[in-house]
C-alpha cells in the first residue's frame, strides 16, 4: 500500500512536471512581463535611473514607476511608489535630484525628488500640464512641453477656454484649416509648446508662442528640444509651414530662454530637420534630418551645425541606414548613434570632424544612449524576441558589455524561448530579401506545424530581432505556429533604396518578396503547406486585404487572414487620414491627380476575387487609417459570402494597448487562426 502510494506521488510529480515543461508563453505571461526602459546616467557616474511599466489587466492600464540601479552593478532599488505614474526621469546637473512627470494631483505636472532622502517637490502648475522635462546645464531651469491655445498668454486664460469647452453641451468638433486631428486626437485648436520654469517652482514662461507646433507631433525617439551648455538658449523643432498636413518640413530653430525671436538653423532644407543635440563645448548642434521634402520615410541623417561657420554637414554618410538615438561624448569630439543594420541596431561612433562610421556595439537591439560624463561608459537599453527590454553597460569602446537589468529574467527564462533565425529568399527583381522564423519552444522537427505569416507595417519599418508587445513573435509560435516574419521592399535596415522601392508600388514588388518568402517557407521539412494564414496591420493590414484579392499563387494558398487597421480603399483612405504627405508621396499625387496609380493598388477594386476566411480589426480613435477603411471591408466580403468577423474598439487608437484589450485582441486573432488552420 506504502509502495502504491509513493508510485501515485511519483507519477503526479511528474504529471506536474510535464504540465510545467510544456506551458507554454502566452498573452497572460506577456502582460506579465515588467517593461524596462528609459534608462539615464547621473552626472556623478554612480546610478542609473530607469523606468519600470507593471500591465494591470483588471485595470485595464499599465503604471509606470521610477527606478535606480548602480552603474557597477547590484540591486536595483525602487524610488517612486504611488497609484500614479511616475515616468521621464531626468537627472539634475548636480546628480541630487531627478525631475519626473507624474499626475499625481491629476493633471501630468513635473515633480522633483531627492535620491537620497526621497522628498518631493512640485515643480509646475499649469492646467494644461506638463510633459518631457529637461534640465539646463547650470541646474537653474527646467524645460518642458505642454500643450496649449495659441491665443493665450497665460494660464488663466488657457483654463478657461478649457473649463467652457468641458461645460458646453455641444460637444462638436470646428475645423477651418489642416491638420485638424492627428492619430487619436481632435487637435480643436490646441498647440504643442515649449516652455521653461524655475527649477525651484514658480511662473513658467512660454518660448516658442504662436499658431504651431513646437515640438512638433512624435511617436517616439529624441526629445525635440535641448539646452545650449551655458544655458542662455534652448534649440527645439518646429514646422512653420502654412499646411502642415502635405509638408514633413520640420526646422530646427534656436531661441533664448528669455523669449524674443527664434532663428531658423535649417531654412535651406525643406525636407525633415528635429531632435537637436548641443556639443558640451557649445560649438556644434547635432541633429536628424531628411533631404527630401513630403518624404517622411527618407534617410534620416545625422547632421553637424557648427554654430561659429554657420554650415551643417552630414556625419552618416557612410552609414545606408536611418539614424535613431545619438548622443555627444563629453569632450565634444565624438557622437556615439545608433541605426538599423538586418533588424538589429548597433551603436556607432564618428568624429565631429568627419570620416567613416565604426561599430561599437555590433551585437543586439540598442537604444536609449548614454554616456557617462568622463566618457568611458556607455548606458543603453537593449532587447531581443526572446529577452524584453533591460539596462546595459559598456566600455566607451564597445568592450565589456554587460546586462544592469535582469527584470524579467525569472519570468522568461522557464519558456525556453526559441531564438529568432534569419532566413533569406529570392524577392522581386533578383533581389535577395530576409525575414524571421520564430519556432514554438517545444519544437520538434519531426512534427509539421501550421505557419504564420505576420506582414509588418509602415511600410516603411521592419521586422527586428527586438521584443515587442503589440505583436510578439513569440505568443504566436508558442500558440503552436512556425512565425514568419518577412522584411520585403520597404522594409528598414536594408538600405535607403530597399526603402524606397515600395513607393508607387505598393501590391507589386513587395507582394512578390512576400510571396516568394512564403513559398520558401512552406517548403521547409517542419511546415504543413496546407496550412498557412497571414496576417497584419496598417500596411501589413493593407497587404492582407490586396492577398484577399490576389489569393491565387500556384506554390501554396492562405486559409485565413487578419486584417488589422488595414488601408483598403486608397481613395477614401486619402480623404480621410491625417498625415496628407503620405498618401501624396505614396501614390505620386491624389486620387484626382494621378487616379491610375490609386486605382492600381486599391484592395477595394479586386472584390469580385475575394473568397478567403478573414478577421477584420479597426479601432474607433484611429485617424491614420480610420475605421471606415475596415467596415468596407467587412461589407464587402460579408455581400461576397466570405466567412468574416469584425472586431472594433471604440477606445484604441491605430495600436491596441490597454491590457485587457490586447489580450481580448491576441485570444481573438489567435482563436480565428486556430479555427481555420487546427
Amino acid at each position: 500500500m506504502k509502495r502504491l502510494f509513493a508510485v501515485s506521488i511519483s507519477l503526479l510529480a511528474l504529471a506536474s512536471f510535464s504540465f510545467a515543461q510544456e506551458r507554454r508563453f502566452s498573452i497572460d505571461d506577456l502582460l506579465r512581463v515588467r517593461r524596462v526602459s528609459d534608462p539615464q546616467v547621473s552626472p556623478k557616474g554612480d546610478w542609473v535611473a530607469f523606468t519600470i511599466t507593471g500591465m494591470d489587466r483588471a485595470a485595464n492600464k499599465g503604471t509606470t514607476q521610477i527606478y535606480l540601479v548602480p552603474i557597477g552593478g547590484g540591486e536595483m532599488r525602487q524610488l517612486t511608489n504611488d497609484e500614479h505614474s511616475s515616468a521621464a526621469p531626468r537627472w539634475s546637473p548636480d546628480g541630487d535630484k531627478l525631475a519626473f512627470i507624474s499626475a499625481r494631483d491629476g493633471e501630468d505636472q513635473i515633480w522633483t525628488i531627492d535620491v537620497s532622502s526621497g522628498a518631493l517637490k512640485k515643480i509646475t502648475t499649469l492646467s494644461t500640464g506638463a510633459g518631457d522635462p529637461a534640465w539646463s546645464p547650470d541646474g537653474k531651469w527646467l524645460a518642458f512641453a505642454s500643450d496649449v491655445y495659441p491665443e493665450c498668454l497665460d494660464d488663466a486664460c488657457n483654463k478657461r477656454r478649457a473649463d467652457e469647452k468641458a461645460n458646453n453641451k455641444v460637444k462638436a468638433h470646428v475645423a477651418e484649416h489642416l491638420l485638424y486631428r492627428h492619430w487619436k486626437f481632435w487637435l480643436d485648436g490646441i498647440r504643442s509648446h515649449v516652455f521653461v520654469v524655475s527649477s525651484a517652482g514658480g511662473e513658467a514662461r512660454d518660448l516658442t508662442p504662436g499658431d504651431y507646433d513646437a515640438p512638433p507631433f512624435s511617436l517616439g525617439g529624441p526629445t525635440d528640444y535641448a539646452f545650449s551648455p551655458d544655458s542662455k538658449e534652448i534649440a527645439f523643432a518646429s514646422n512653420h509651414d502654412k499646411v502642415e498636413a502635405t509638408s514633413t518640413n520640420s526646422d530646427v530653430w534656436t531661441v533664448s530662454i528669455r523669449g524674443g525671436a527664434p532663428k531658423n538653423i535649417t531654412a535651406a532644407n525643406h525636407g525633415y530637420d528635429g531632435s537637436p543635440r548641443f556639443s558640451a563645448d557649445g560649438r556644434f548642434i547635432a541633429y536628424r534630418s531628411q533631404a527630401t521634402p513630403g518624404y517622411e520615410s527618407d534617410r534620416f541623417r545625422l547632421m553637424l551645425y557648427d554654430r561659429k561657420t554657420n554650415r551643417a554637414q552630414s556625419l552618416s554618410e557612410s552609414v545606408d541606414s536611418w539614424i535613431d538615438e545619438f548622443t555627444f561624448s563629453p569632450d565634444s569630439k565624438w557622437i556615439y548613434f545608433a541605426a538599423e543594420d538586418r533588424g538589429r541596431e548597433p551603436i556607432y561612433s564618428v568624429s565631429v570632424n568627419g570620416g567613416a562610421a565604426k561599430k561599437v556595439v555590433a551585437d543586439g537591439f540598442n537604444g536609449d544612449l548614454n554616456v557617462t560624463t568622463d566618457g568611458r561608459t556607455l548606458v543603453f537599453s537593449r532587447s531581443s524576441m526572446t529577452r524584453a527590454g533591460e539596462v546595459y553597460r559598456a566600455n566607451a569602446d564597445g568592450s565589456g558589455v554587460g546586462a544592469l537589468t535582469k527584470t524579467d529574467e525569472a519570468l522568461l527564462g522557464p519558456f525556453n524561448l526559441k531564438p529568432a533565425e534569419e532566413v533569406t529568399c529570392t524577392g522581386a527583381a533578383g533581389s535577395k530579401v530576409a525575414g524571421w522564423i520564430v519556432k514554438p519552444a517545444n519544437f520538434n522537427a519531426r512534427r509539421k506545424y501550421p505557419l504564420v505569416v505576420l506582414i509588418h507595417g509602415g511600410p516603411q519599418g521592419a521586422w527586428n530581432d527586438n521584443w515587442g508587445y503589440r505583436w510578439n513573435p513569440q505568443v504566436f509560435a508558442n500558440a503552436g505556429y512556425v512565425a514568419f516574419m518577412p522584411n520585403p521592399r520597404g522594409s528598414t535596415g536594408y538600405g535607403q533604396q530597399f526603402v524606397a522601392d515600395i513607393s508607387g508600388d505598393w501590391g507589386g514588388k513587395v507582394f512578390t518578396d512576400i510571396s516568394n518568402g512564403v513559398a520558401m517557407a512552406a517548403g521547409l521539412s517542419y511546415v504543413d503547406r496546407g496550412r498557412i494564414g497571414a496576417a497584419g496591420a496598417s500596411y501589413g493590414g493593407y497587404m492582407i486585404d490586396w492577398i484577399e484579392g490576389h489569393n491565387d499563387d500556384p506554390r501554396f494558398r492562405y486559409k485565413v487572414l487578419v486584417s488589422h487597421d488595414g488601408v483598403y480603399n486608397l481613395t477614401s483612405m486619402t480623404g480621410v487620414t491625417e498625415e496628407l504627405w503620405f498618401t501624396d508621396w505614396e501614390f505620386k499625387g491624389t486620387p484626382w491627380t494621378n487616379p491610375e496609380m490609386y486605382d492600381r493598388w486599391s484592395p477595394h477594386k479586386f472584390v469580385k476575387n475575394f473568397k478567403t476566411p478573414i478577421l477584420i480589426i479597426t479601432n474607433t480613435l484611429d485617424y491614420r487609417v480610420p475605421e471606415g477603411e475596415g467596415m468596407q471591408l467587412f461589407t464587402a466580403v460579408q455581400r461576397m459570402g466570405v466567412e468574416s468577423k469584425l472586431i472594433d474598439f471604440p477606445d484604441e487608437g491605430h495600436w491596441v494597448l490597454k491590457p485587457a484589450n490586447s489580450a481580448f485582441w491576441y485570444s481573438n486573432v489567435i482563436g480565428w487562426l486556430d479555427k481555420h488552420l487546427k
